[in-house]
C-alpha cells in the first residue's frame, strides 16, 4: 500500500483500491451567477458536457509542438504548446509574411511572461526581418539595413547597370 502511495500523490490507498480525488472540472455555464437584483439562482440542474472547459495553453518559445484535442462533434483544435514561426504583417506596407520569432520582449501583463518567453496575444516579440527585406528588395529595390558610404560612387553605377525587365523598373518608378 505504500509504494501505491508513492506513485501517486494525492491518492487515498483503502484496503488496496485506489481511489484519487479529480480536481474540479471547468465549466462555461451560466447558472452559478447572480441575478441582476443580486439574488443568487438556484443550480437545479448538473453540469453538461456542452459546458466543458479546458485550462489554458500557454505557448512557449521553443521548437514547433502542436497538440490535437477532440472537441464537440468530432471536430479537432490544435494547441500550440511551443511554436518557432508565425505569420506576422508589416502593416504600414500592407505584407504579410511567416517569418521566424527570435525572442519575447515585453508583456504589459507580466515579466514573468518575458522571462519564460511566453507567446500570447499582445506580446511584443523580435522576429527575423529577412523575408521583409527580401521582398521591399524586390519591390522598391532598395536593401534595407545596409549603411550608404560616402565615396563609393563605383558601387552605385554598378548597381544602377544591373539589369531589369522593363516590367520591374515601371513597377519601382
Amino acid at each position: 500500500s505504500s509504494d501505491l502511495s508513492s506513485q501517486w500523490p494525492g491518492a487515498i490507498v483503502c484496503s488496496q483500491t485506489l481511489h484519487t480525488f479529480a480536481a474540479m472540472g471547468i465549466s462555461r455555464d451560466s447558472r452559478h451567477k447572480h441575478y441582476k437584483t443580486g439574488g443568487r439562482s438556484n443550480a437545479s440542474i448538473k453540469k453538461r458536457k456542452y459546458e466543458m472547459g479546458r485550462p489554458a495553453t500557454l505557448c512557449k518559445l521553443g521548437a514547433k509542438r502542436v497538440r490535437s484535442v477532440r472537441c464537440r462533434g468530432g471536430n479537432m483544435k490544435y494547441r500550440a504548446l511551443r511554436l518557432d514561426a508565425g505569420n506576422y504583417a508589416w502593416g504600414s506596407e500592407n505584407v504579410t509574411k511567416k517569418v521566424r520569432i527570435l525572442d519575447v520582449v515585453y508583456n504589459a501583463s507580466s515579466n514573468e511572461l518575458v522571462r519564460t518567453k511566453t507567446l500570447l496575444k499582445n506580446t511584443i516579440i523580435q522576429i527575423d526581418a529577412q523575408p521583409f527585406k527580401q521582398w521591399y528588395l524586390k519591390k522598391f529595390g532598395l536593401d534595407l539595413g545596409k549603411k550608404k558610404k560616402g565615396g563609393d560612387k563605383k558601387e552605385e553605377a554598378a548597381e544602377e547597370a544591373e539589369k531589369m525587365s522593363r516590367h520591374v523598373v515601371f513597377k519601382q518608378k
